[in-house]
């Protein structure tokens, strides 16, 4: 898209990943030829069938791994490791048991802003990055409406409270993008949705861009501002295998939980996902994939 003046957080060219198989005895393809674009603000869904390389996608993004072929910028530039422009929340609550939930938020700015040493050669100077790290902590949990907890420890607190610790945690280092996988998925259900509701709330206040992992196409229906279907359930051409992706949707928006359940554009939408991303008996070829996204990326 030359000449176009968005700004791309993701661009996406023929993305190829491969690990040794020692069961096969050569490498396996895991990501196929995979493109796209997200652009700046974007909350992205991603679902697909188990062990199609969503959770490899993501650390690709995340700068863990390098791609085997293609081209992969983030920011306009190649990803040289994982950095503060990248916030990640895993299913399993990123949190130190033995650390107060405020410095646990604040952990990424000490981390980053105090030298160890500091604290014992300059415990001054490390007294006051440290109380006005702990002012931006509150500011945080505030944020997610846990400042009456700051001084509380990970056990003490549901586990839907921890996960939104874990968010806060990773939001206070303001990155660019929220990278997030299976975030609700140990979650009870009640929780689960609260916790949506919430993100949604948080993508709107905060205007960031958050790449999301989901197995549930409900949740990914309802959250994303678009949905990434990927999957390896394709007809194989000239011997391809490996995921790439198959859909690329723009979801039907609805006021409320309730009212996107009751729409029948909610049922149409899951149908065509799972036809084209779930189900071996209506898979297509590779050169009739549905982009439908203007972000596709082809």
């Amino acid at each position: 898209m030359s000449g176009d003046n968005r700004t791309w957080i993701i661009r996406a060219n023929g993305i190829v990943q491969r690990y040794r198989d020692a069961k096969i005895g050569r490498d396996r393809t895991i990501l196929n030829r995979l493109s796209f674009h997200m652009e700046e603000g974007e909350f992205c869904s991603v679902v697909g069938p188990s062990g199609c390389g969503k959770s490899t996608l993501l650390r690709l993004i995340l700068g863990a791994e390098k791609p085997k072929g293609g081209e992969l910028m983030l920011f306009g530039r190649t990803p040289d490791g994982p950095n503060r422009d990248r916030g990640i929340v895993y299913q399993r609550y990123s949190l130190f048991p033995n650390m107060t939930i405020l410095d646990n938020v604040i952990f990424g700015l000490e981390l980053e802003g105090i030298p160890f040493l500091m604290k014992w050669l300059w415990y001054p100077g490390f007294r006051v990055k440290h109380r006005r790290f702990q002012k931006i902590g509150r500011e945080y949990l505030e944020r997610v409406g846990l400042a009456e907890h700051a001084s509380k420890y990970p056990y003490q607190l549901s586990g839907g409270q921890q996960q939104r610790v874990a968010i806060a945690q990773a939001l206070i280092m303001k990155p660019r993008i929220l990278l997030m996988d299976e975030p609700f998925g140990a979650l009870d259900p009640g929780t689960r949705e609260s916790l949506q509701d919430w993100l949604i709330e948080v993508h709107a206040r905060e205007k960031c861009s958050i790449f999301f992992v989901t197995h549930d196409l409900d949740e990914a229906i309802y959250l994303g501002t678009r949905i990434l279907v990927l999957s390896q359930h394709y007809c194989m051409e000239e011997g391809d295998e490996g995921a790439c992706i198959v859909a690329d949707i723009a979801p039907p928006k609805a006021s409320s939980r309730v009212e996107l359940k009751t729409d029948s554009r909610l049922l149409e939408t899951k149908e065509r996902i799972l036809a084209l991303g779930f189900r071996h008996d209506q898979r297509q070829p590779r050169s009739e994939f549905l982009l439908s996204h203007p972000n596709a990326g082809a």
